[in-house]
This record gives structure tokens, C-alpha cells and sequence, in this order.
């Protein structure tokens, strides 16, 4: 390599020296973001001086968030025919209504197949407690909290007013040559958010994170746009939301109502919840866990439990792995096996992992686990995170079998199903017992045949026929313990 003359050196040294003077200079004089004025500026321009409730109307389009029909696909699609939200700021609570339809033929979720009419449902949550109504009573739901409170405090006033409270940093980002003022700042325990505001003081998106039971911390991006005046108040006439990178929710607003009426108070059973586990012996060694919405088995083996089904979250898994080594003292859970992918029946999983089990799902579902359970968990870590356990997971294509020589449990996948690929059951020949999930859930004692058979509840019997299983009684992972007879009776069949 040739050398430099001095003079070029010199004029190198120069240029370099002077470019570093006048970038140092420029970081000196840039006047620093401040977000407490960029958030009062803000608050002013949407109107949300004095806000202390609000409710708003629109219909549209969504998914049903985990309940995919293959692992890793996109959110089964739906149709709003409406969707009600109402927050309380001031005592950090929300309601939600909505009507919704499937608007697609696979998946799960709980809503009518296609065609088969609308599902209507409030839930609501405040501070520590989340609920959903269930007729005149109320009915808890843990799981479902840091998604309503990350609705609440990421909703267009919401945030501005969670990132005050939360002391937000600001800085400057552009998208598509525009330029935003980016508000970042975390709700601890809950979520973490930057809220992107516009020059006329409009949050236009909201990308934040917040922890779930499967997936660990999801990624969950809000957009807001179409702004109009509705009493003072400016609100978003279109709302689209994604999570884990799948559309979830478009809503076109309709209505939108300032500072009204709001009494979300915690019911008595709700603030005084705590997991139940209650177990029915159904066999020698084999027994029905029930005790909420979601049921698990236990079955013991000479040295050994197997639990089908941890469900939910920690709370709900723990206490059924608590309960079933209650059942068989000095008996370690090896084994926990999972019907299927979708959300709710996946829930506990981290839990059984963090206990040291062997995790049973089918070889579809698998790598989708692996990659899952290889997300951060930092912002409320669960028992997985906290234990440093990786995951053993045992995949099964048609069929596996475990056992120890005197006891026997076959693991099947079921085919043809709408609800899941890779949709598992159990099936304890000696006993004549068969686990399943979704596939049919028992009506009320007594009830009457519905008017025209469930697909689902034909597809679980015809896999039965398929197998050549001769099932004595079934053990439904919702619901309760009823003989073969019933389901056939569902079905019409004689």
C-alpha cells in the first residue's frame, strides 16, 4: 500500500477532526425531547383534559387469538356484529361486549362453527382481577387480566395517561418520511409500550409487548387512525390490531361517549378466587380433575404419574399438579400430555416443564413449542422462566404408547377434525376410558338433543369407529364425566 503525503494526512486529520467538532456541537445544542410537554400537548389536542371514561361502538372483523387450526398459522377469522368497549381511568378498569361469528371454517375458540350462528360475551377487569359474566353470576378468568389491562392502558387516551403515570421517555421516529414523537415506557409487571404521536398531538400507534402463558412476551402492534371530533373528544374512527404478528382485530368506530356512567365494581367470588382442583376416582388409579373450566386426568403408573392436560396459565397448571401428586405420594409427574395446540389447553405447559415433565403434543405442534418456549419471559416471569428448565417434548404422528407393563395409555390423533390438526385423545383400553378435549363438551343433565348434530362431536365418534375403540365412559376435558351413550345421543345416533 502506498503511503499518504503529509499534506493528504494532514488534510484526513483535518476534515475528520472538524466533522467530529460539528457533530458533537450539534448534540450539544439539539434541543432533548420532553415528553411531559410532548404528553400535555397531546392530552390538549385529543381532548382528554378531564377524561375520566369513555365508551366506544364500532363492528367489524378479528381473529380468535391462540386458536389456530394448524400450529402457527394466523388467527382464525371472525365477524363483529358489534363490539362495546367502556374503560374507567380513574379506577383502572374495562368492560367489554361484543357478538362475533366465524368467518371461516377451521379453528377453535369459543364460538359456533361456520354458520352456525353468533357467540355473545362480556368480560371485564380492574386492578387485580379479571371476569367474565356467566348469565346473572360471574365467572373468573385470571388468565384473560394482562390482555384487558394492556387494552385499557394502551386505548388512544389510555396510554397517554399510562405513560405519564409511568415518567415515558421521548424520542424522534420517522415512518414513510413523517415524523413522530415516540413515547416509551413500561407498566411493570404488565406490559411494556412505545405510543407514536403525530405533529397535530394524534397517538396514531401503539406498539407494545405483555407477557402470555404460551408464547412468553408477545408483540402486539395498535394502529389508530381516522380521527373525528365526537363531543370534544378526539377518537379513532378505525382501530386495527395485531398479536405474535396476526391480525386479531379491525373495528370500524361508530359511537364514542365521554365520561360516562361507569360502575365495574369486583364481584365478591371474583376478588375471593383462588384455584380449585376436585378429583373424581374413575378407576383404579385414574382420576377426573375438575373444578373449573378446564379439567385434566391423572394416571398412575408403578413409579410415575401421567397428567392429561395442564391448562390455562401457572395458576390452573400448578394447582393440578399439585393435586394429582397428592393422589400418588412420592410419585413424580414424567409425563404431561397435551390434546392440542390452542391456547387455553396449552397454557400450562410452561408449568409441567418448570415441574420437570416430559411434555406429549403431536409432531405438528412441536416445533412450534420449541420455538415459543425459546421466547423471552422477562416481563412477569413465569415458573419456567424462573426455574431455567428447557423443554423435553415428546412428539406423536398417529400414535404412541405409554406404558409400564401393567398399565397402558395410548395417545391418538384424531383425523378430519375442523377444530385442530394434530388434535389429540387418550385412550386407556383396560379401563375403556377416552380423554378428550373440544371435540364434545356434554350438555346439562337431561338436556334435550340439539337440532342438528355438532361436526365436531360426529368427527370425534367417527374417529372412535375409525380405532375400533370399545369406550365404556368418556372424560371430557370440559364439562362432565358421561357414558359413550350420550354422545351418541347427540348426534342422533341410536
Amino acid at each position: 500500500m502506498r503511503d499518504v503525503p503529509s499534506f493528504d494526512r494532514r488534510s484526513l486529520v483535518l476534515a475528520a477532526a472538524t466533522v467530529a467538532s460539528l457533530w458533537l456541537a450539534g448534540c450539544a445544542t439539539a434541543p432533548a425531547l420532553d415528553a411531559a410537554s410532548v404528553l400535555r400537548q397531546a392530552e390538549q389536542a385529543m381532548g382528554g383534559v378531564g377524561l375520566k371514561t369513555l365508551s366506544f361502538t364500532g363492528s367489524g372483523t378479528g381473529g380468535t387469538f391462540g386458536q389456530a387450526w394448524q400450529p402457527a398459522m394466523g388467527w382464525p377469522g371472525l365477524n363483529y356484529s358489534v363490539l362495546t368497549r367502556v374503560v374507567d381511568y380513574d379506577n383502572g378498569a374495562i368492560r367489554e361486549d361484543f357478538g362475533r361469528s366465524r368467518s371461516e371454517p377451521n379453528g377453535g375458540g369459543a364460538i359456533p362453527l361456520m354458520g352456525g350462528g353468533e357467540a355473545r360475551a362480556t368480560g371485564f377487569a380492574r386492578g387485580a382481577f379479571a371476569w367474565n359474566a356467566a348469565g346473572n353470576a360471574a365467572a373468573p378468568a385470571p388468565v384473560a387480566l394482562d390482555a384487558r389491562i394492556h387494552d385499557l392502558w394502551t386505548s388512544p387516551h389510555g396510554v397517554l395517561k399510562a405513560a405519564a403515570r409511568n415518567k415515558a421517555s421521548a424520542s424522534s421516529r420517522v415512518e414513510n418520511g413523517v415524523t413522530y414523537t415516540a413515547l416509551s415506557f413500561t407498566e411493570p409487571g404488565r406490559f411494556t409500550a412505545t405510543a407514536w404521536v403525530d405533529s397535530a398531538g394524534m397517538v396514531t400507534k401503539v406498539e407494545s409487548r405483555l407477557p402470555h402463558p404460551v408464547t412468553g412476551d408477545t408483540d402486539v402492534v395498535t394502529t389508530y387512525g381516522d380521527y373525528k371530533d365526537f363531543g370534544g373528544v378526539k377518537f379513532p374512527q378505525r382501530i386495527r390490531q395485531s398479536q405474535a404478528g396476526s391480525p386479531v382485530l379491525d373495528i370500524a368506530v361508530k359511537d364514542v361517549k365521554a365520561n360516562v356512567a361507569v360502575d365495574i365494581a369486583v364481584p365478591d367470588n371474583v376478588r375471593n378466587f383462588a384455584e380449585r382442583v376436585s378429583s373424581e376416582k374413575v378407576a383404579d388409579g385414574v382420576w377426573f380433575l375438575a373444578g373449573g373450566s378446564h379439567n385434566s386426568v391423572a394416571i398412575e403408573m408403578k413409579d410415575h404419574l401421567v397428567v392429561v392436560e395442564t391448562p390455562l396459565y401457572d395458576g390452573r397448571s400448578a394447582a393440578v399438579l399439585a393435586e394429582a401428586k397428592k393422589l400418588a405420594p412420592g410419585k413424580p409427574v414424567r409425563y404431561v400430555i397435551n390434546s392440542h395446540h390452542h391456547f387455553d389447553h396449552a397454557g400450562g405447559l410452561r408449568t409441567a416443564v418448570a415441574e420437570g415433565a416430559t411434555l406429549v403434543t403431536s409432531a405438528m405442534a412441536k416445533p412450534y413449542f420449541e420455538k415459543v418456549f425459546a421466547n423471552p419471559n422477562r416481563i412477569s416471569p413465569d415458573l419456567m422462566a424462573r426455574s431455567g428448565k428447557a423443554a423435553s417434548i415428546m412428539s406423536v404422528s398417529g400414535k404412541q404408547v405409554l406404558s409400564d407393563g401393567s398399565r397402558t395409555i395410548e395417545v391418538h390423533e384424531m383425523q378430519g377434525s375442523v377444530h385442530a390438526q394434530g388434535f389429540m385423545m387418550v385412550w386407556l383400553p383396560k379401563e375403556r376410558l377416552l380423554v378428550q378435549a373440544d371435540a364434545y363438551t356434554p350438555a346439562p343433565p337431561n338436556s334435550p338433543p340439539p337440532p342438528a348434530p355438532n361436526g365436531n362431536n360426529v368427527n370425534l365418534v367417527q374417529n372412535i369407529d375409525r380405532l375400533g375403540l370399545n369406550v365404556d365412559r368418556l372424560l371430557p376435558l370440559h364439562g362432565r364425566v358421561v357414558p359413550l351413550s350420550e354422545l351418541h345421543a347427540a348426534i342422533g345416533r341410536k
